[in-house]
């Protein structure tokens, strides 16, 4: 994908409000950023999936990914819950 946007593996309203280090960020696809806030809410997240691992193996983000690998570069990707 042509756009990458920063995502925070736990999310920063988890750590934010305690004054925490935001921690690790990863650069994913906006259309994967959006999926991932589609289908989890933060506590969620922040509690079982917080790592790229974590997510890539989350059976609804599998589907997604490989269905997301065959759009055409740079068209825009509508999310669904």
């Amino acid at each position: 994908m042509e756009h990458l946007t920063v995502h925070h593996l736990v999310p920063r309203q988890n750590t934010k409000r305690k004054k925490q280090d935001p921690g690790l960020t990863a650069n994913i696809c906006s259309a994967c950023h959006r999926q991932i806030h589609a289908l989890f809410d933060n506590k969620l997240l922040a509690r079982e999936f917080n790592t790229l691992e974590k997510l890539s193996n989350e059976p609804q983000m599998q589907k997604f990914l490989v269905w997301v690998r065959k759009q055409e570069r740079g068209k825009r990707i509508s999310v669904h819950r």
